[in-house]
């Protein structure tokens, strides 16, 4: 059974792929457009080859949008990202410096700035604007839809939901090149991001 794009929640979706730090920082984000969405995880990212080698990946083919904390260690992150990629493909969306307590924490971080997870929808909207975010506005139109790659897809692929399910996700992973610990739903986002269903389904 094919699942359309346009059964997805009435965000606009944007094209290229956002890069956040974090997991909250992602959550935020989804809140407020359609978009694929990678975490880096912090000063981690530097020591995780493959997932650096997927940013590559998706810059290449979709393009991405980093968008970090304002603070030392956002800027930071974005500074070696910005020199492990380059500029080709890769744009930089900045959020203010906003003085607060995210409501998950019992007391401010050490510069005492907001981050991305405590922003309101209209400034990470304007934010995604003014790194030249590209509004895919006709996605959504029932003349064409898009058909995606979905959960029932991988379970019929015997990619999830059985006893072989892993050593296949596992086998695809490495053929693809994409990282190892890529979970099913992680899986998922990326190859949305990367193939069309009919491409996912010819290379499988």
């Amino acid at each position: 059974m094919l699942v359309y794009r346009l059964e997805l929640v009435d965000l606009k979706r944007i094209k290229e792929v956002v890069v956040v730090e974090g997991r909250y920082d992602k959550n935020a984000v989804s809140q407020v457009v359609d978009a694929t969405i990678i975490e880096v995880s912090g000063f981690r990212i530097f020591s995780d080859k493959e997932k650096i080698n997927l940013l590559r990946k998706l810059a290449e083919k979709r393009g991405l949008i980093i968008l970090t904390d304002s603070d030392k260690a956002g800027f930071f992150i974005r500074g070696r990202l910005r020199g492990i990629l380059g500029e080709t493909n890769v744009k930089h969306a900045y959020i203010p410096d906003i003085m607060g307590r995210e409501r998950r924490k019992a007391a401010c971080s050490k510069e005492g700035k907001l981050g991305v997870e405590g922003m309101n929808p209209e400034v990470i909207t304007k934010a995604l604007e003014l790194a030249g975010a590209t509004y895919e506005e006709n996605y959504m139109s029932k003349k064409c839809p898009e058909p995606i790659i979905t959960k029932s897809d991988l379970f019929e692929l015997g990619l999830s939901g059985g006893k072989e399910s892993l050593k296949k996700r596992s086998d695809l992973l490495k053929r693809l090149d994409l990282p190892e610990r890529l979970s099913a739903n992680g899986l998922l986002d990326v190859l949305n991001a990367l193939y069309t269903r009919d491409e996912f389904f010819e290379i499988f």
